[in-house]
């Protein structure tokens, strides 16, 4: 019998089926040496157990039958009622003590009651090369108490049918009958900066270099385009940064001390034109994602914070990694030409610090 809940670490790259496209990297990270966050993940098990003991499985077939992608107001309308229906019923009570448990143990390891997580959506069809499902999903920051836990669940399962998400799976020819959700909770990174990072240039598809993004506090304001973050290419044989673009940052996400979630707050002025990674901080980001790039043997989209809780040389962690979608598909495409047989043979080679020629 497949569990219901499972340890990040006891997860891998080929775990997908049962955690989830996001669960199942951050697995790889781990028993790959990566730095990242402890945790544990609701399975695609335990979220069809939930689904199946509720009822769920045939009202949610029943009011997505027919549907039509092009129809987005009859698509809103299916997805509130489904959403509504998913964040109504409680767990079993058999599930709702296990993530408790790990919820409890999760906090003994990280020495502090009622740890602070990030509760992730992992979807079985996520992180799939040619197909971008990153974001589609919910992601809820800085949840403490299982009880808080276990709602944050449901609506990440219940996240797996917004209009959009519905829309892209059909225009895509995916099956929702045949979907699953997992759901990763991971031990928070008090974030003095966070961001992003491609081991390819996301704007030309350059693979010489390590772009990225930062700004202060959690990366949601990075991700979300909310701000415009700082900017660094860094050049990804020799980790010297070749280009960086200090931007003005008015708002970031940070923890709200009196009422323990995560507020969008207004930047101080005086350091809005601040850099929000030192350049020891940019060198070691650039060396974490050139040897997840080597790990996974493919660009890769990452997602990384700098912990303001723990000393410098171990606070950076990575929080997710995927392969990136847009440029990789090119590549394969370039790689059936000579030229870019050489080329590809060529950087490879510097790469790994070969001599050529």
């Amino acid at each position: 019998m497949l569990p219901s809940v499972c340890w990040l670490q006891d997860c891998h790259g080929d775990s997908v089926p049962l955690v989830g496209g996001k669960c199942a990297s951050l697995g790889e990270l781990i028993n790959a040496g990566v730095r990242v966050p402890p945790g544990f993940a609701l399975t695609t098990a335990g979220s069809r157990r939930f689904m199946a003991e509720a009822g769920l499985d045939l009202e949610v077939r029943s009011l997505l039958n027919g549907a039509d992608a092009a129809d987005l107001d009859a698509l809103e309308a299916a997805s509130m009622r489904i959403r509504a229906l998913i964040e109504a019923q409680p767990f079993s009570e058999d599930i709702e003590d296990e993530v408790a448990e790990r919820y409890r143990q999760l906090s003994v390891r990280c020495g502090m009651p009622a740890v602070p997580v990030a509760v992730r959506s992992s979807a079985t069809a996520e992180d799939l090369e040619g197909a971008s499902f990153a974001g589609q999903q919910d992601t809820y920051l800085w949840i403490r108490g299982a009880d808080a836990v276990l709602h944050h669940m449901r609506r990440c399962i219940s996240s797996l049918y917004t209009a959009r998400a519905i829309a892209y799976r059909a225009n895509k020819g995916y099956d929702d009958i045949g979907l699953a959700i997992a759901v990763g909770v991971q031990k928070m990174a008090n974030s003095y900066t966070a961001g992003v990072m491609f081991t390819i240039h996301p704007a030309n598809g350059d693979r010489s270099v390590i772009v990225i993004d930062s700004n202060f506090g959690f990366g949601e304001s990075v991700v979300s385009g909310e701000v415009t973050p700082d900017h660094f290419v860094v050049n990804k044989v020799t980790l010297d940064i070749i280009d960086r673009v200090v931007s003005q940052k008015l708002v970031c996400y940070t923890v709200d001390a009196k009422e323990q979630v995560s507020r969008a707050t207004e930047v101080p002025f005086e350091r809005q034109r601040v850099q929000s990674l030192i350049d020891d901080e940019v060198t070691e980001l650039a060396w974490m994602g050139k040897r997840i790039e080597k790990h996974y043997g493919r660009p890769m989209d990452i997602e990384w914070a700098v912990d303001k809780d723990l000393p410098a040389g171990g606070n950076i962690f990575i929080l997710q990694a995927r392969p990136e979608t847009v440029w990789s598909a090119r590549s394969r495409a370039a790689s059936n030409h000579p030229a870019g047989t050489a080329m590809d043979y060529i950087l490879s080679a510097m790469l790994a610090g070969k001599k050529v020629g």
